[in-house]
Order: structure tokens, then C-alpha cells, then sequence
């Protein structure tokens, strides 16, 4: 009888030491999250750090690709506290604090595979200062008065104007201009000439388009300082053309340097 009870404890063991087992080779995480070295999800250390086996891997033995000095997932760069504690600052009645999320931002930034898998604090500061500039803590979807301007370039055969279309500001980037909106649209494979109200409608599509113009405009270079990435996205800025503007952007960057634990770095100016 003791023979048999032993038995039976030693299968129930196996048993469930192969459920385990199993379990463990099915990760299918999600792409913000890492797969551990036992095959479960999660973005801290314990998950994406030693024996990582896919996803944005900290370890450089990971199955990941390795983040950068500084850096992380985007996920656990912009946490949902960092991201209230911009949007908080909006008031009330603004359109903005009722359509950019968190969730949003990194659901736009995994379609970025080289953005998501490379990110920095430093770079997440650079972006959101901007993006807090741009539209008043995320108070402003669209540009003040954006309708009344004119942001058609009609010797653009590219990317011709679509009639009754207007291509004013739009998003946390505040991209303008049809050439943009065709360019942007033909790489996000969306029709954003035709239907550039697409920016303003889906939060997710906006961000998108604010990523899509930082990875072609603004990231290549970062590596010269915050100064330069304000020429790369309104140069009319610079050289004393609006420098409180200039000081606004570089305010916002110090700020949340501070809140993530980075060095601003030299030439902050323009």
C-alpha cells in the first residue's frame, strides 16, 4: 500500500512537472512584452533580462534584440503615470484629453519595430517634449485654426491635393502639407491624401503619423542634441525666430529628462 501511495505521488509530480513544461514552450507574448528563459511574459527584469527569449530582451544573450544603454521597452519607458502626468496638465474641455492614451502611443510605436526595439529615455524625452509643445499637453488634436490656412502645394504632382481636402496640422506631431500626408499615407498604407481627417479621428493612427515623420525627419539627428531636432521639426523656430517657442520645447525636455533619469545632453538649442 505504501509502495502505491509512493507511486502515485511520483506520477502526480511528473505529471505535473510536463504541464509545467508545456505550458512554458507556449509564449505568444504580446510584442511590448519579453519571453522569459521558463516561457512566460512580462517586461520587468525577471523577464527580460538573463536567458530572454524573445521580444525587447534586455540581456544581450537574449532571443531579443537588446536595448540600448538607457533604454527599455516602450512600454516601460512611457508608463501610464509619466504619460498622466502630461495630459493631466490639459484642461477639461479639451478635445485631446479625451482621444490620445498611453495605449495608443504604444500600440503606434510596435508597428515601429526600430523604434520599439531601440528607444531611449533620452529619445522618449526629446519626443514628448515636442509632442507636448505641439499640442498643449495633448490638448489639441487639430492646429488652431488649421481649416482657414492653406497647407496645399499645388506643384506637388506627387501627391496632388484631393478637392475639398484640407491638410492643415493634425496629430501629436502636427503633421501638414499633402506631400506629407501622401508620403506618410503611402508608408503607413493608409489613404491620407484622400482622407486626411483619418489623423484627427484614430488616436492610434495619429500617433502612428507622429511616428512616421519622427523616424524619417527627427531621429537621424538626435545624436546632434535636443537643438537640432527642434530645426528638424519647425526651423522657422530658430535662430531667433521664436524663442520662447524654442525655450517652451526645451523646458518640456528638461523636465521629463529629470523624470526619467537621464542627462539632457549638450547643445539643447537652436
Amino acid at each position: 500500500m505504501a509502495l502505491t501511495k509512493l507511486s502515485l505521488v511520483l506520477f502526480l509530480c511528473l505529471l505535473g512537472l510536463y504541464s509545467e513544461t508545456v505550458k512554458s514552450q507556449n509564449c505568444g507574448c504580446a510584442p511590448n512584452l519579453c519571453c522569459s528563459q521558463f516561457g512566460y511574459c512580462g517586461s520587468t527584469d525577471a523577464y527580460c533580462g538573463t536567458g530572454c527569449r524573445s521580444g525587447p530582451c534586455r540581456s544581450p544573450g537574449g532571443g531579443g534584440t537588446p536595448s540600448p544603454p538607457g533604454g527599455g521597452s516602450v512600454g516601460s519607458i512611457v508608463t501610464q503615470a509619466f504619460f498622466n502626468g502630461i495630459i493631466n496638465q490639459a484642461g477639461g474641455g479639451c478635445a485631446g484629453k479625451n482621444f490620445y492614451t498611453r495605449d495608443s502611443f504604444v500600440n503606434a510605436a510596435n508597428t515601429f519595430p526600430n523604434f520599439a526595439n531601440s528607444v531611449t529615455r533620452r529619445e522618449i524625452a526629446t519626443m514628448f517634449a515636442h509632442f507636448t509643445h505641439e499640442t498643449g499637453h495633448f490638448c489639441y488634436i487639430e492646429e488652431i485654426n488649421g481649416a482657414s490656412r492653406d497647407y496645399c502645394d499645388e506643384n506637388n504632382r506627387q501627391y496632388p491635393c484631393a478637392p475639398g481636402k484640407g491638410y492643415f496640422g493634425r496629430g501629436p506631431i502636427q503633421l501638414s502639407w499633402n506631400y506629407n500626408y501622401g508620403a506618410c499615407g503611402q508608408s503607413l498604407n493608409l489613404n491620407l491624401l484622400g482622407q486626411p481627417e483619418l489623423v484627427s479621428s484614430n488616436p492610434t493612427v495619429a500617433f502612428r503619423t507622429g511616428l512616421w515623420f519622427w523616424m524619417n525627419s527627427v531621429r537621424p539627428v538626435l545624436n546632434q542634441g535636443f537643438g537640432a531636432t527642434i530645426r528638424a521639426i519647425n526651423g522657422m523656430e530658430c535662430n531667433g525666430g521664436n524663442s520662447g517657442a524654442v525655450n517652451a520645447r526645451i523646458g518640456y525636455y528638461r523636465d521629463y529628462c529629470g523624470q526619467l533619469g537621464v542627462d539632457p545632453g549638450p547643445n539643447l538649442s537652436c
